[in-house]
Order: C-alpha cells, then sequence, then structure tokens
C-alpha cells in the first residue's frame, strides 16, 4: 500500500460545503461569515442566543509528558471525534488554531494526521481566516501607543526601566528575543530595552481565549498592564486608552472558525496559546458555542496533563464556569519507552525493560486527572504499527491496576472507524459520576497555589522563589492580584523544570524565577526554568521543504 503523507491525504479528499457541516449542527446560514467555500466564522449573534440552551457533555484530551517521538493527541482527539459521529452521536470537535513557528520550525503543525485530520489543512495551518494577524496587529498596537505616549510627553509617568508589554510575531525568530528600541535621531522615539514573544505567547491571545464576547474582551483589554511608573503604580491598556482600538481590530478574530474533518464531523478551531508558556486550550467562545450544539464535544489541551490540561482545569473552567465529564489520556508505547530510557532511534524495537520504567510517566498523569480532579479518565493507547501484543498489554494490565479502562486508538491509519473503540469506552466513561474540584481553591495565597500545582500535580518536594520572584509576589498580592489562577510556564519535556528529567521524578524541586499578571486574561504566569517565550528555528527546519507549484497546490507541508 502505497504511504501518503498528511497534505497528500487531506489533498485528495471530497469536502463538504461548510454550509453543510453549519447545516448539521443546526447553524443557519445566516450565521455564517464565509471564507471561501470550506471555512467560515460563526457570528456572535448565534452565540448570544444559545447562552441559555441545554450543554452537552464535555470530554477533555490530554496527553502523557511529550516526546521526541509524538504522541498524537490532535490526530486522537479528532478520532474519538469522528468515532462518537459512526456510533450516530452529535459530536462537535472544539480545537486550537496552529501558529506559523512551530509549522516551519520543528514540532509542525495541529490539523492532526493521516485519516484524522481538520480540513482544509493547508489554510489551517497557514493563514486561515487570519485571527493571528489580528492578535499581533492589536498586541503592536498598544506597543506602539506606549512608546509614543512616553515620547509624547510621558503625562503617565510610565517608567521605561519598567515597561513590561512586548512586541510580538507569529514566527520563531531567536534574533528578536532582546532588543534595543528608539535608537537614532530624537524624533525616532526613547531608546529602551525591549523584546519579542511568538504570538502565541502574547497577553492579547490569552485574553481573547479567555473572552466570552466582544464587550467582554473589551474590558480584558483595558485590564492589561503595559508597565509600572515612577511610583510603582501600575499603567495599564485602559490608561493609554488603546483597548477600543485594540478590540476593533479584533472584533473577527473574537468569533470561532468552523471547518470539518476528513469524515465531515463539524471542528471549531479558535484561538491558540501555547500551555508551556500560557494557559494551551482554545477559546472560551468555541467551546461554549461547542457545547450548545453538539451532545459531545471533544476539545484538548496542549502539551502534557500537567501542563495544558492542568491550565484547562485549574484557569479556564474556574474562570468560565465549565467542567469536564470525562478526560482521556493519550500514550504511545513508544512515548513510554522513550521515558524508561530508550534512546529515540530504538524506540520501535520491542523493550519491555524501558517501557516498564517509562509506565509510571502514564500512571502519574492519570492519577492526577482522576484522583486530584475527581473526573472520570481513561487511556486512549495510540497504536503504531511497531507496537507488539505484549507491550499494548502491559500498558493495559498497568492502567487497568488503577482502575483506569484503556482503549486502542487507530485513528491515524483508520479514522473515524478506528476511534470507535475509544468512543464505545468513553459513552460509558460519560456515564460514570465524577466529584469534580480544582487544585487549589481560589482564596488561597500564590504562594499556596505555587506549592499546590508543584507538590500535587508534577509531585515536587518544594518550591523555591528567588529573591526577585518573591518581590514581585508580594507587589502582586499588594495589588490585589493575589486570588487569580496561576499558569506555570515550564519545559513541556517533563513533570519537573528540567527537561532532562524523564519519566515520574521525584525528589526535586522547582525554581519560579519571574511573576507577573495577565491582568487581561485573569491569571499570573510563574516562569520557572529556562522557558522561552520566543522559540528560535532548528538547524533544518520544516520551512525548507514547504513550497508551492505553479497551480498554488503547497507541497512538503508534513
Amino acid at each position: 500500500m502505497e504511504h501518503k503523507t498528511d497534505i497528500e491525504i487531506a489533498q485528495s479528499s471530497a469536502l463538504r460545503d461548510i454550509g453543510q457541516i453549519a447545516s448539521a449542527i443546526g447553524v443557519p446560514e445566516d450565521y455564517l461569515e464565509r471564507y471561501g467555500r470550506y471555512k467560515a466564522k460563526v457570528g456572535n449573534e448565534l452565540t448570544k442566543g444559545l447562552a441559555g440552551r441545554r450543554r452537552g457533555k464535555l470530554v477533555l484530551v490530554t496527553a502523557v509528558t511529550p516526546t521526541p517521538a509524538g504522541e498524537g493527541k490532535t490526530t486522537t482527539t479528532i478520532g474519538l471525534a469522528d468515532g462518537l459521529r459512526k456510533l450516530g452521536k452529535n459530536a462537535v470537535a472544539a480545537l486550537r488554531e496552529p501558529s506559523l513557528g512551530p509549522v516551519f520550525g520543528l514540532k509542525g503543525g495541529a490539523a492532526g494526521g493521516g485519516y484524522a485530520q481538520v480540513v482544509p489543512m493547508e489554510d489551517i495551518n497557514l493563514h486561515f481566516t487570519g485571527d493571528f494577524h489580528a492578535i499581533g496587529a492589536a498586541n503592536n498596537l498598544l506597543a506602539a501607543m506606549l512608546d509614543n505616549h512616553i515620547y509624547q510627553g510621558n503625562a503617565l509617568g510610565i517608567d521605561p526601566k519598567q515597561v513590561t508589554w512586548r512586541r510580538c510575531l507569529d514566527m520563531n525568530d531567536r534574533q528578536l528575543r532582546r532588543v534595543v528600541g528608539g535608537l537614532g535621531a530624537k524624533t525616532d522615539g526613547v531608546p529602551r530595552e525591549d523584546g519579542y514573544d511568538i504570538t502565541a505567547a502574547s497577553e492579547v491571545m490569552a485574553t481573547l481565549c479567555m473572552a466570552s464576547d466582544i464587550g467582554d474582551l473589551k474590558t480584558r483589554l483595558a485590564n492589561i498592564i503595559v508597565g509600572y511608573s515612577h511610583e510603582g503604580a501600575p499603567v495599564t491598556a485602559g490608561e493609554l486608552n488603546a483597548h477600543g482600538a485594540m478590540a476593533a481590530l479584533l472584533k473577527d478574530a473574537i468569533k470561532p472558525n468552523l471547518v470539518q474533518t476528513l469524515e465531515h464531523t463539524p471542528a471549531l478551531v479558535h484561538g491558540g496559546p501555547f500551555a508551556n508558556i500560557a494557559h494551551g486550550c482554545n477559546s472560551v467562545a468555541a467551546t461554549r458555542l461547542a457545547l450548545s450544539l453538539g451532545d459531545y464535544v471533544v476539545t484538548e489541551a496542549g502539551f502534557g496533563a500537567d501542563l495544558g490540561a492542568e491550565k484547562f482545569l485549574d484557569i479556564k473552567c474556574r474562570i468560565a464556569g465549565l467542567r469536564p465529564d470525562a478526560i482521556v489520556v493519550v500514550a504511545t508505547v513508544r512515548a513510554l519507552k522513550h521515558h524508561g530510557g530508550a534512546p529515540k532511534g530504538a524506540l520501535g524495537e520491542p523493550n519491555a525493560e524501558a517501557l516498564a520504567k517509562g509506565l509510571p510517566n502514564l500512571l502519574r498523569h492519570v492519577e492526577n486527572m482522576s484522583q486530584v480532579y475527581g473526573t472520570p479518565t481513561m487511556v486512549a493507547l495510540n497504536r503504531f504499527p511497531t507496537d507488539t501484543e505484549e507491550e499494548l498489554l502491559a500498558v493495559r494490565e498497568g492502567c487497568e491496576a488503577l482502575g483506569c479502562r484503556v482503549a486502542l486508538s487507530e485513528a491515524w491509519a483508520r479514522g473515524g472507524e478506528g476511534g470507535v473503540a475509544m468512543a464505545e469506552s468513553l459513552l460509558e466513561l460519560c456515564e460514570e459520576q465524577g466529584d469534580f474540584s480544582f487544585c487549589y481553591p481560589s482564596e488561597c495565597s500564590i504562594e499556596e497555589k505555587l506549592n499546590a500545582v508543584a507538590k500535587r500535580i508534577y509531585r515536587a518536594d518544594s518550591v523555591i522563589l528567588t529573591e526577585s520572584a518573591r518581590g514581585q509576589m508580594e507587589k502582586l498580592e499588594l495589588l490585589g492580584y493575589g486570588s487569580l489562577p496561576i499558569c506555570v510556564a515550564k519545559t513541556q519535556y517533563s513533570f519537573s523544570d528540567n527537561p532532562a528529567l524523564l519519566g515520574a521524578p521525584e525528589g526535586f524541586s522547582v525554581t519560579v524565577r519571574n511573576l507577573k499578571v495577565s491582568a487581561g486574561a485573569g491569571f499570573i504566569v510563574a516562569l520557572t526554568g529556562e522557558i522561552m517565550t520566543m522559540p528560535g528555528l532548528p538547524k533544518s527546519p520544516a520551512a525548507l521543504g514547504i513550497s508551492v507549484d505553479g497551480e498554488g497546490r503547497i507541497t512538503g507541508l508534513f
């Protein structure tokens, strides 16, 4: 059988007009704002009209700690939604938008893979409907207005050395991590140190994803802190009167995007903050809309369950008033062998010892989801051709010893048919009664919240705050931000803040080196380890293999 790449599979598929996809979940044509035949935004009026409608079941898909081998979380999410529809259920997928940085860098896109993809995959992975561009423009408008305010007399008394707002662009560009701007003549601005974040790490991205509607978005934008005055008082976008223009740039970006899977399952793809430096979930608006339109909503959170899922549950669910009915943890035999010490080049070879050593990584994630958060949890074992029956059985037995059901995912090779087994287990799981709770209560102090996440989720012994971070914590609590949830920015490759500690490490501490408030999004960001908000391109970026032919057909995109 000829092997096809993801893009070849996507380009050979027959898509349905987006009006048919919308009609299948009760979205009238009048509420669609089309971007061609196969993608559309859903108007805000429909979201408001469905506000009191009965909600479907909310299913969160997360994963083990990521490895270079890849786990297939998005593929599994799509395959699960397709599998539910094959069983006659009204399922809707709710996913994040890809960032151009990983698309042209190393990680790849976020449209799934094989026969479980959202399409048109080229559009989704590249410019899509322009949401990322609008977010970048709003972010940089605020930066321009901030520097212009300082240049034009600085009526708010902003201390240039305490400016916290950075510019952004949706590309991996390490050259822009730290820059100096305003050089040249007097009319060229005020010289100061500056820097760029990737758009997915922008607070505007997080703010848009947490906003319920355009009015809420405008209020949240006004709350964004851009820096501090010489007296130490926070200065906001609202005080610069920038929030109105920013909201105008984002008036269409806040509307959820509707597309389809290869099997025509409706999918709302909207928002894309990174889970290692932000909260890593799709937009509240898209999730709520999906819950109003479908009986089952399958959504995902970025990276492993210690990052995306923790933030989905402790931040997004807390702020948006959501509760998951079930959680699916995606794992692969290959990933577990990697966590057990097997080298990347040998992950396809049988290795019972490495698998046994790596299995605790999966079990820890399962325990966290089911015991810390009290939510019915299952494992989706994403099957690879090199997996042996003995290896699959070992994973199943390890999970069942915890009382956790396991289902094979074969969505990459078989699409929805390969997701039916998962879907059948999920339907049973959704009938179980959970006892959902957060990892920490809102009234805890910032330090207590940090310790709760580090000790209960990462299983760290302690949290160490640098002298600078402790001073920032005290200042944030004094300013009244102590009740906000915590968004820990750390490596995605380990439970710890050290990417070299694989598996299920113990006896470690987590060091917090910086604390800052994302007042628009509604959480406090705690930076640990060497985490960066602007990635760099690898030695051989994916961009080297991407092109377009004379007919406008994109090639080399996975």
